[in-house]
């Protein structure tokens, strides 16, 4: 047994190492030369799953708003306030490829939660600049979320695969959280990356203090109880 919690956690604590070590590459990336749409392309081609292994990359992206498929992800915090992540498709000029983009943060109207905010929707080609990532963060649910066609506009979840069904849009398998400044209305406080390890070093010093506790058991009871009941 003490050779078991004590390999648990040291396992914990080679995981905490690997996510240092992946959250460091990651803001490493952070201060990159920002891709054009075409590396961007280029560099999906390559790696199917650029998004996990070149997250936080920058980007500089031209391209126009489809602003008729806007989506509302809400529950969504910031600066401990509640409302929306804003969530636009983006056509890139030139390709055609289309990806989502987490614009910003808007409030919401508690006394009509139904009520969208009001955005400025420049027309035309817009320049803009952000980092890769992944899926939308996803919250706790009890049940399946209406993430599928048909879903509306506010939502609690969402997919790529159900944005791309329900505005029938051939997304790109990432998105793009946008960091430039734009007078649209949207706050971009994002929060800073989370390593993660907390979690691990937790786990870690239980599974130790359980081995310590195993071996402390043992010599009391098997060595200490023992060696005092032959002397009496």
């Amino acid at each position: 047994m003490a050779v078991a919690t004590g390999w648990l956690g040291s396992w914990q604590l080679s995981r905490a190492h690997e996510k240092l070590a992946a959250h460091q590459a990651m803001l490493d990336r952070e201060q990159l030369a920002p891709w054009s749409a075409a590396q961007l392309l280029a560099a999906l081609a390559q790696d199917p799953a650029l998004a996990q292994t070149q997250a936080y990359h920058p980007v500089q992206l031209r391209g126009r708003w489809l602003a008729d498929a806007t989506v509302y992800l809400e529950n969504r915090q910031m600066h401990g306030k509640p409302g929306f992540y804003v969530y636009t498709p983006l056509q890139l000029a030139g390709s055609g490829q289309v990806l989502a983009v987490q614009r910003g943060w808007a409030a919401r109207d508690f006394s009509d939660r139904t009520r969208l905010p009001q955005l400025a929707q420049p027309e035309g080609e817009i320049v803009l600049r952000g980092r890769i990532a992944g899926e939308p963060g996803r919250l706790f649910e009890f049940a399946d979320a209406p993430d599928a066609k048909g879903a509306g506009q506010i939502r609690q979840n969402l997919t790529i695969a159900a944005y791309a069904a329900d505005y029938s849009l051939d997304l790109l398998p990432l998105t793009v959280v946008q960091t430039d400044a734009a007078d649209d209305g949207l706050l971009r406080d994002w929060p800073a990356p989370d390593s993660g390890v907390d979690m691990h070093y937790g786990y870690a010093f239980q599974w130790f203090g359980l081995c310590a506790l195993v071996v402390v058991l043992y010599v009391w009871f098997q060595l200490i109880r023992r060696l005092g009941g032959r002397r009496r």
